[in-house]
């Protein structure tokens, strides 16, 4: 159990967990990572048996790991020391561990939420729509992906190598365990109101933050690449089409500024595209073996020559584009159309941007792998 200034709560929880650790006799010991208590936590932990560890580095996350490599069992249960968790009901836990599973989530949501245990945000929006994620990003079957009760294999979690220090610490665990193809599953558990007199330490909208940020940092696919393939075929073909003739939507016809935006989105697009693959070969230099990516890292590396060429040849079609088209800075015709002036400069400024962009990315690839 966490443990900052919980001595309203922390021993009945004691009590719970060795009341379930005497009915399933079981082997074990209750462990307390202190976060720096400078209330009676220690004395009351230390005086119902349990032991207790210092952990200075402040964070949900640091004291967590500490505890867990503190700890001297094989299979691990982690809740919150706040009287929120059931402790009463730690049997399907067990099982699942026993039956080889690396990681078991608590379900709040199938066990029950009594009334004020959860903040309507948190019920409602943010703990649905980060599990959501999560279930969308890695393929993890996991409907509450921040219940505070789970069990682990020792040895398994501490393979993965966490080092989130605070709340995002519950997220971190479930995700590299999915990435690492771990086996993960989830069992209803009951969510009671807290014994708190005072605010949890939870902050909804840091904390929520900090759980996405986690997710999108782990999922190159939906932060770079969908998001970018998406601009990049939005903005081709529109303004591909308002090349051709004048492009309607609707009643709407694109004007001007349309053709600025357009122009944006494949930019944009373009380079969040290579933000993707940059994201694959940062992996392959972490020493991931993928067959795949070690392909996709000597087919890429192997022809950075040809690649810094082709930007060139693309700068170049730009650059040709502005000087033979009469719209070369103080070269404009006074009878040039405006919308067709506007759509040949921005012609120009697409070409010439890629070709940079392939240019300098290209030498970057270079540098980066000769380390």
């Amino acid at each position: 159990m966490p443990c900052l200034n919980e001595e309203a709560t922390l021993a009945r929880c004691i009590l719970k967990a060795a009341a379930s650790i005497e009915k399933l006799q079981l082997s074990a010991e209750i462990l307390i990572a202190d976060n720096g208590s400078t209330d009676q936590s220690i004395t009351i932990a230390e005086s119902l048996g349990a032991r207790v560890i210092n952990v200075e580095e402040k964070g949900y996350g640091n004291a967590l790991y500490a505890g867990i490599k503190s700890s001297r069992s094989k299979y691990i249960i982690m809740a919150d020391s706040d009287d929120s968790y059931d402790f009463s009901n730690l049997d399907p836990f067990i099982k699942k561990l026993r039956d080889g599973y690396d990681l078991v989530i608590g379900n709040r949501f199938d066990g029950g939420i009594e009334e004020k245990a959860m903040p309507f945000l948190h019920r409602y929006l943010g703990n649905p729509v980060l599990s959501f994620l999560g279930r969308l990003f890695f393929k993890i079957p996991i409907r509450d992906f921040h219940c505070g009760l789970r069990g682990f294999n020792r040895v398994s979690i501490l393979e993965l190598d966490l080092c989130t220090p605070g709340m995002e610490f519950a997220s971190e665990m479930i995700v590299k365990s999915a990435l690492n193809d771990y086996k993960v599953t989830e069992v209803p558990t009951k969510l009671y109101k807290d014994g708190r007199s005072r605010r949890p330490h939870l902050n909804t909208w840091r904390d929520g933050w900090r759980h996405l940020y986690f997710l999108l940092m782990h999922s190159p696919k939906w932060l770079f690449l969908y998001p970018g393939l998406l601009f990049f075929m939005i903005g081709l073909i529109s303004y591909g089409a308002s090349l051709i003739g004048e492009l309607h939507i609707g009643n709407t016809t694109l004007r001007l500024n349309s053709f600025v935006y357009l122009s944006f989105l494949i930019i944009v697009g373009f380079q969040s595209i290579l933000f993707y693959f940059f994201s694959l070969l940062r992996k392959h230099f972490d020493g991931n073996n993928d067959d795949i990516l070690t392909e996709i890292y000597h087919i890429i590396i192997n022809r950075l020559y040809i690649y810094v060429l082709l930007g060139v040849m693309i700068f170049l079609g730009g650059v040709y584009i502005l000087v033979n088209t009469g719209t070369f800075p103080g070269t404009v015709p006074k009878t040039i159309n405006t919308i067709q002036l506007l759509k040949t400069l921005l012609s120009s400024i697409i070409c010439t941007s890629f070709g940079i962009q392939i240019i300098f990315n290209s030498f970057f690839l270079g540098m980066i792998s000769k380390r």
